[in-house]
């Protein structure tokens, strides 16, 4: 067992804002033990360092009573902190006033003062109906019928049990379609996230199996407006996994539609809308519908300025990932390089600030698209830079696609800087990498077949044949249903017919 302190109590300090802060304090000084308040004095020690270092603190503590107790000290100011910070966030939602509301109806019911308990249930089931809290719904629920068995079920007629077993019934289906469908959902994208899109018969014959069942949940049964989202978020994943851009697109603009229509039910979930948004950009780009791409970032900017009032840490994180994300996506979908490169100083400084809560897919995506920028631009040894990140420096699942497709700009850029000594071991190390990932694709092996061509000291074909024929196996690939997402990464093939064109006229006046 390691014997490192936790460090726990001074990351839950260090996120805390400085309104919390302040809030602790006043909340701190109603337990004030002996002559000082040990929790503020512990308190603003721990919040006084950058890095957690307990050594430092036992020695600073050294002559005071609680540091024979250290541990049971920092236990109790941890909860002191999180009971602070309930107290703090009591209204911040509706789900913690109505917690807030059914915690008094229990006492109240505790205290025999029934009337009083029910007339809070009654006010408490109003705002649950209204913003759809199906968990709620049910708990509210409990306590209504024990206070119609404390009577011995006076003035409850039959009727009224049917009423009661009714509601409960629609509820419970409610949260059974949730499951359901929370759990196809996941499956697919836990498939997406792990290889990425459909890249063989076999792999679509194991998305078909997964989604057994979805048709069950079509939009008919998928009452709730919940259920409705993730019953479009399903079917949007799906086919975008397989590929198929023009039935993925119409489930998104729903979800879209879905949120807007519940404004009441999402708005505690604003990230939700950011996601679908930032999927609404990214397939009507690929749809060539750019129009629409664009009223999507206007409503995606609108969004996010209209989370100033509810920001907190975690927000602000995903916002800066998704809005950036699909930003700079979009501007290397579009050829402008430049206008990505200019994104790079305000990206680096989120990546900075949210290195340690940024998904790993998400931040090598970013890294991955820098690269193209600054590739795209010219800037080959800036681009180096960037694919050397993603490749050494983030700890990714070496199955995902964004690492494979690192592995081969990592090649190109090689290439383009003229670094033909490294190449050799740079081209090993890809192929080392793609035999432990199992999924060598056509692309793959037709890349790898012309570095190793290049390579050769008497290769069979000039320079310029050799990008000649990797242009046409490459633009016989992209009408390959299978192998064609690959050129969503980067514009291999336009990379590769620039190439032969300017190696083939060397050739020539050579």
């Amino acid at each position: 067992m390691s014997n490192k302190a936790s460090d726990n109590l001074h990351k839950l300090i260090k996120s805390m804002t400085k309104p919390e802060k302040r809030y602790f304090k006043v909340f701190s000084s109603r337990h004030v033990i002996g002559d000082q308040n040990n929790y503020q004095i512990l308190f603003d020690a721990i919040d006084r360092q950058e890095d957690y270092d307990e050594e430092k603190l036992l020695k600073k503590f050294r002559n005071e009573a609680f540091i024979n107790r250290f541990s049971i000290a920092k236990s109790r100011l941890y909860q002191s902190i999180l009971r602070s910070l309930d107290a703090f966030h009591a209204n911040s939602s509706v789900e913690a006033q109505l917690k807030r509301q059914l915690h008094c109806a229990e006492i109240l019911y505790n205290k025999s003062l029934y009337d009083q308990s029910f007339k809070l249930l009654r006010s408490a089931r109003k705002v649950a109906q209204k913003h759809d809290k199906t968990t709620t719904l049910l708990e509210i629920g409990k306590w209504e019928k024990r206070l119609l068995e404390k009577d011995g079920y006076d003035n409850v007629d039959d009727k009224k049990l049917a009423k009661i077993l009714k509601q409960d019934h629609e509820l419970l289906a409610t949260l059974n379609g949730y499951s359901e469908l929370w759990n196809l959902k996941s499956k697919v994208f836990k498939a997406l996230y792990l290889r990425g899109k459909v890249r063989s018969e076999a792999e679509m014959a194991q998305y078909s199996e997964m989604l057994k069942g979805h048709e069950a949940f079509a939009k008919g049964d998928a009452k709730h407006p919940e259920n409705q989202y993730l019953y479009n978020h399903l079917s949007s994943a799906y086919y975008f996994g397989l590929g198929d851009y023009e039935k993925s697109y119409p489930y998104i603009t729903d979800n879209i539609d879905v949120i807007e229509r519940n404004k009441h039910i999402f708005e505690e979930e604003p990230n939700v809308y950011l996601s679908v948004l930032t999927n609404a950009i990214h397939v009507a780009t690929r749809l060539g519908k750019a129009e629409e791409a664009f009223q999507w970032i206007d409503k995606m900017d609108r969004a996010g300025s209209g989370l100033s009032e509810m920001s907190n840490e975690d927000r602000e994180m995903r916002l800066f990932a998704i809005s950036k994300s699909a930003e700079l996506n979009l501007l290397l979908q579009r050829g402008e390089f430049e206008k990505g490169i200019e994104m790079v100083p305000e990206i680096e400084e989120g990546l900075l600030k949210y290195e340690e809560k940024l998904s790993s897919v998400r931040k090598a995506a970013l890294y991955f698209n820098i690269a193209v920028a600054f590739f795209g631009h010219g800037d080959f040894n800036e681009a180096l830079k960037w694919t050397n990140q993603l490749l050494n420096n983030i700890n990714i699942d070496k199955t995902q696609d964004i690492h494979c497709m690192g592995q081969i700009l990592n090649l190109i850029i090689h290439i383009e800087l003229g670094n033909k000594s490294l190449l050799p071991y740079t081209l090993r190390s890809t192929q080392r990498y793609l035999e432990t990932r199992n999924r060598v694709y056509k692309f793959e092996s037709v890349f790898l077949s012309f570095i190793n061509e290049l390579l050769k000291k008497r290769p069979t074909k000039s320079l310029g044949k050799l990008y000649i024929q990797l242009s046409n196996d490459l633009e016989a690939l992209k009408g390959d249903h299978f192998e064609r997402h690959a050129f969503e990464y980067f514009d291999f093939l336009g990379w590769a017919q620039k190439k032969s064109t300017s190696q083939f006229s060397e050739d020539q006046e050579a």
